[in-house]
């Protein structure tokens, strides 16, 4: 499945994007809404960020993530089994990744109606203009085992990661089945952890999960070092994850870069060794702008290490977190670069 691939130095997303003001007011008062008016929020939001993603030129497009609370949180919703915890987090002092919320496990886990994707990436689909890639994002499991907290049943968080599986994986199935051509398996948790966990284990954790998938759809998977509240959690360096994760069963690796300054971006040669690249060039935790120059620079930088033909260019992490306004001006100008640069090959 490479159809999606062959463009070089082509322009992505990683899968959020920032809600429309209107739409975080309203789901402070969702009590006046009905399920109608409910559905129309949730359809203009996703018409919202279509319109920025395709006015801006991307090649592929994702619908926002405009029904999810947050990146993984609202995962938990489809989940049985589980609980909303509201005594485990920091609720006051400066915003960091603690102040996320936790769930307590209550049950066997099990999602009998899915985790939700499957509709969102319909609604894209429907909603979308012909022309750019549509890809859908989920969390990996040892990501989204991170909210929950361990009980009798599941003693660590690897016993949960091993619970969440196969629900993953199923999702990751009928993704494919309903046309999905581009998926992300967003796993941060995996790279932010790579210094003091056993890398090879992470690496079988991920490759179980999407085997079913391998060899159907552009696979990729999005490594990066947290970003809540625009924040930073892991510690931030690709050395622990090399070699092992070269091994990851992917067409195409994400690594945050622009953040970093671009620090250890020869690091990224082995990986285009084998499978394609997409270097987060747009800082997200930055409201400055970049230019048009400061992008073509940026993308030589990379094609020091990454051949065109392989090489895709995003913002670090997905756009949830920066305000709308700079949002659309960043891509703009990342995908005006790219073009240039593209036409310069």
């Amino acid at each position: 499945m490479n159809e999606t691939k062959n463009i070089p130095i082509r322009t992505t997303v990683v899968g959020s994007y920032p809600f429309p003001g209107w739409l975080e007011f309203a789901s402070l008062h969702l009590d006046k809404f009905g399920r109608a008016d409910i559905d129309e929020l949730i359809e203009d939001a996703v018409i919202a960020a279509i319109h920025d993603q395709v006015t801006a030129g991307l090649d592929v497009i994702t619908d926002g993530e405009q029904t999810r609370l947050d990146f993984n949180l609202s995962f938990y919703g489809f989940i049985k089994g589980i609980e909303h915890n509201d005594t485990e987090t920091r609720k006051f002092g400066p915003a960091a990744h603690d102040q996320r919320g936790k769930n307590n496990i209550v049950g066997e886990l099990h999602a009998p109606d899915g985790l939700g994707t499957v509709k969102e990436f319909l609604r894209l689909k429907k909603l979308a203009p012909a022309g750019p890639i549509l890809k859908a994002s989920i969390p990996g499991p040892f990501t989204l085992s991170g909210r929950l907290l361990p009980n009798q049943q599941y003693k660590d968080r690897y016993e949960i990661t091993e619970a969440l599986l196969p629900l993953i994986r199923d999702e990751l199935i009928a993704l494919v089945e309903a046309g999905c051509k581009e998926i992300t398996v967003d796993e941060p948790s995996m790279s932010c952890y790579a210094y003091k966990e056993d890398t090879k284990r992470f690496v079988d954790i991920f490759n179980r999960t999407v085997k079913p998938i391998v060899g159907k759809c552009n696979l990729s998977t999005h490594l990066c070092f947290g970003n809540f509240k625009g924040r930073p959690v892991g510690f931030r360096s690709l050395k622990p994850m090399l070699p092992d994760f070269l091994d990851l069963s992917v067409d195409e690796m994400h690594i945050e870069m622009a953040n970093r300054e671009f620090a250890e971006i020869e690091l990224l040669r082995p990986f285009a060794e084998k499978m394609h690249v997409a270097v987060g060039i747009i800082d997200v935790k930055n409201y400055y702008i970049e230019t048009v120059e400061d992008v073509m620079e940026r993308i030589k930088r990379c094609l020091k290490y990454i051949p065109a033909e392989k090489l895709s260019v995003a913002p670090d992490c997905g756009l949830s977190q920066t305000a709308r306004w700079a949002s659309r001006q960043k891509l703009a100008n990342m995908v005006k670069g790219a073009k240039k640069m593209r036409e310069a090959l």
